[in-house]
């Protein structure tokens, strides 16, 4: 099993509290924000940057903000009767049991279950799949309020020992620990300071690689640019002071490197990443014998030009398979002899085809890829030619033989032609899916999910193609009532974009239903359907929702992604701004009934598009947005982030950031709709100064009668691990927002 594992004087507000009218009249007074005169001298652009102070999270001034806002955002948000009712039935609608897909090494399975409303989801094991499950992990007893979250578990090659992180606060940083499977105790082994690793045994499961940054030293950790990461060994039962360095590169400040070990125990694949565009240089180790791994063994520069994307996905032999789209934009598969590797050597194992290959694996004595057909799943199994079988990786004592160093062989030979399609898997409909299984396994299980889909797990007999149901949750929501639809529109420049719409069946297309229009567009993050219990309660108040596939993301592959990147940016605010247009056009919805909402990058989408096209929308949701595009680069990953937005260092990629940032385009006097920003203090991903600036100059800025306010979550991150209690308030809020901004008067079961 693999390891589980983007005019030359800017104008600001200079407003000081503004008297606005909230959605129903009520006049808002907005906490006093002061303005600095603080001005940046950019590429001979003068930028105005007043609220330059609210980046300081921790200062006693930005706190008081803090509380003063979230009073005045709670107040109102206590005003609108719905909302006891709704968090009564978002909490029934929550309350079901749900499971994740087992995971399987030395015979045991480990899967992940809530029972409904626990904070934290659990970690069950059972010896065979005829074994009695018990409880091995349970993250709700690390703290009192949810607020410390499993992050990763991993299982050692005889299934003995568990190496597993945890999470404070929805903090990126984890610190690893590892659980004695049998007793359920934790061993003295801990290891800290980690962030963006995986973490993968050696097969004499005596220790694990994992990656992470040395400690902070200076400074506020939320704030501090993470630079220098490193990969180590850790051996169990010493001290994390005696971990192995195993590469490093003093010279690259911003490359970031994962290690995994081949299903077989004979190589350390290296991965190195720079920035966030995908691209990945890939590096190994021959550690020579899985009983007894050379850890110090030379590095060997498989594939050293960052120029594509290169995704191990196993050995047979000496030929190393790889996912790639190096010279295939939708991905295909290749052989790579690690003895001659130059690239006119690599064999094509499976061509690149008119859909995505997003996903590959060996599972029993075949190949599992996942496809995605216009965003939608497809499964399909590829048989191995017997010769690629015959020189497949096996640990020492089961049929193999190798010599150490680089370049080790096993007999058997490696050769054999391309993989053959056998069969496609029959998912229960349009949706996602995912799968997990070993090499050497005759089953496989996966998971089959849709928007009104809950996520249901199955078992799959490789040989026969049977598929059997493992667990199956059951949901107080009756899905016959709702259809999803995909419909394809076109955007400004003539380009066909996918969007998927989920409301209730025989839906009057008047132009009045209440909308939400959610979208991301960037870093190569495909938008696929998944269950959302929390948008199950917005289907049920007579609401439609809406996911366009814009570009930036990896639906159809790397052109798609391209497209929506750097000076092209504005390509994915094109394809959202036409959705939207769409969905009036077609009378779904209009003007005043459609919110739009996205996240993260999503937030960065929604802040651009506001000031673009304030007209269009009723409401707006951005969530933990990148909303200075001028300062992002400055504080913990986001340096990473310049491979898709550009860098405002560079002055030629400056014009087009200044042009879109949500922060630097913000009207004075404009109207903008309803707007609730969401953040939490201690997302040490997009630092929360980027929401508070962009609130307080919004709010100055507003020239309209629509409340502009933002919800401001503690002891909360990015959005991982975030506990299931505040998952739930959250959601209401949002939605009860929604019922106030949008003119709601929903019938709430």
């Amino acid at each position: 099993m693999r390891s589980p594992l983007r005019s030359s004087t800017l104008i600001l507000p200079f407003l000081a509290a503004a008297q606005l009218a909230g959605a129903q009249g009520t006049p808002l007074s907005y906490p006093p924000a002061r303005q600095s005169d603080q001005v940046d001298a950019l590429h001979g652009v003068a930028v105005a940057d007043p609220y330059r102070w609210l980046e300081d999270t921790d200062s006693p001034e930005t706190r008081a903000w803090i509380d003063a806002q979230n009073a005045l955002t709670f107040g109102w948000l206590a005003g609108i009767p719905e909302r006891p009712r709704m968090t009564t039935r978002l909490t029934e609608l929550w309350n079901y049991a749900r499971f994740g897909v087992p995971f399987k090494e030395g015979g045991r399975y480990f899967w992940y279950e809530n029972s409904g409303l626990q904070n934290q989801s659990v970690l069950n094991v059972q010896q065979g799949p005829a074994g009695r499950p018990r409880l091995l992990l349970d993250p709700n007893t690390l703290s009192s309020d949810g607020t410390v979250a499993l992050t990763t578990s991993v299982p050692s090659e005889n299934g003995r020992l568990l190496a597993y992180g945890v999470a404070k606060s929805g903090s990126d940083w984890q610190e690893i620990r590892v659980r004695d499977v049998d007793t359920g105790r934790d061993l003295a082994d801990t290891v800290r300071w980690v962030k963006f690793s995986g973490v993968s045994w050696t097969k004499d499961n005596k220790g694990f690689f994992y990656s992470r940054y040395a400690e902070p030293v200076a400074g506020n950790p939320l704030l501090n640019a993470n630079k220098f990461h490193k990969l180590f060994y850790h051996r169990i039962g010493r001290r994390q002071s005696s971990d192995e360095l195993v590469y490093d590169r003093a010279d690259q400040p911003g490359w970031r490197f994962s290690g995994e070990v081949s299903d077989d125990g004979q190589y350390l694949i290296i991965r190195v990443s720079e920035g966030s565009a995908g691209s990945n240089r890939l590096y190994f180790k021959d550690l020579a014998s899985p009983g007894r791994p050379r850890i110090n063994a030379p590095v060997v520069r498989l594939i050293d030009r960052l120029e594509a994307s290169y995704e191990f996905v196993g050995n047979n032999g000496t030929e190393f398979v790889l996912r790639t789209n190096k010279s295939a934009p939708r991905e295909r598969l290749i052989g790579v002899d690690i003895d001659n590797a130059r690239e006119e050597n690599w064999r094509t194992l499976i061509p690149e085809s008119k859909d995505l290959l997003q996903a590959a694996e060996f599972v029993g004595d075949r190949l599992v890829t996942r496809y995605l057909q216009d965003a939608q799943a497809s499964i399909r199994f590829y048989l191995v030619p017997d010769e690629a079988l015959r020189g497949a990786g096996r640990p020492q004592g089961q049929g193999g033989t190798r010599r150490a160093g680089a370049g080790s062989t096993i007999s058997g030979g490696s050769r054999g032609g391309p993989y053959r399609l056998e069969r496609e898997l029959q998912l229960p409909g349009p949706g996602m899916a995912s799968f997990s299984g070993d090499r050497g396994d005759r089953e496989m299980f996966y998971s089959f999910t849709s928007y009104l889909y809950p996520s249901t797990v199955f078992r799959y007999d490789i040989r026969t193609g049977v598929s059997t149901t493992f667990r199956a949750p059951r949901v107080d929501f009756d899905p016959s009532l709702y259809e999803t639809k995909q419909v394809f529109y076109q955007s400004k420049d003539g380009t066909r974009v996918p969007m998927f719409i989920t409301a209730r069946k025989g839906l009057a297309l008047d132009g009045n239903n209440p909308t939400i229009l959610y979208g991301y567009g960037g870093f190569n993050i495909s938008q696929t359907p998944g269950f959302s219990i929390s948008n199950l309660l917005w289907l049920e108040m007579g609401g439609v929702y809406a996911v366009a596939n814009i570009r930036g993301g990896g639906e159809y592959g790397r052109e798609w992604y391209e497209a929506g990147t750097l000076a092209r940016k504005q390509n994915v605010f094109d394809d959202f701004i036409a959705a939207a247009e769409y969905l009036q056009r077609e009378r779904y919805t209009s003007p005043r009934k459609l919110a739009i909402s996205g996240g993260s990058n999503g937030g960065l989408l929604v802040g651009a598009v506001l000031n673009q096209r304030p007209e269009l929308f009723g409401a707006a949701l951005p969530a933990v947005g990148v909303m200075d595009m001028l300062r992002f680069h400055k504080f913990t990953i986001g340096w990473a982030w310049t491979s898709d937005y550009g860098s405002p260092d560079k002055p030629d990629e400056f014009p087009a950031l200044r042009a879109y940032s949500p922060l630097h385009n913000i009207r004075r006097g404009g109207r903008y709709p309803a707007t609730l920003i969401t953040t939490a203090d201690h997302d040490d991903r997009v630092v929360p100064g980027h929401s508070f600036k962009y609130a307080a100059a919004l709010q100055a800025a507003q020239g309209g009668p629509a409340p502009i306010l933002i919800r401001i979550e503690t002891k909360a991150g990015h959005g991982a691990g975030k506990p299931t209690s505040k998952q739930i308030e959250e959601a209401v809020d949002k939605f009860a927002f929604l019922v106030r901004a949008l003119g709601m008067s929903p019938t709430l079961q």
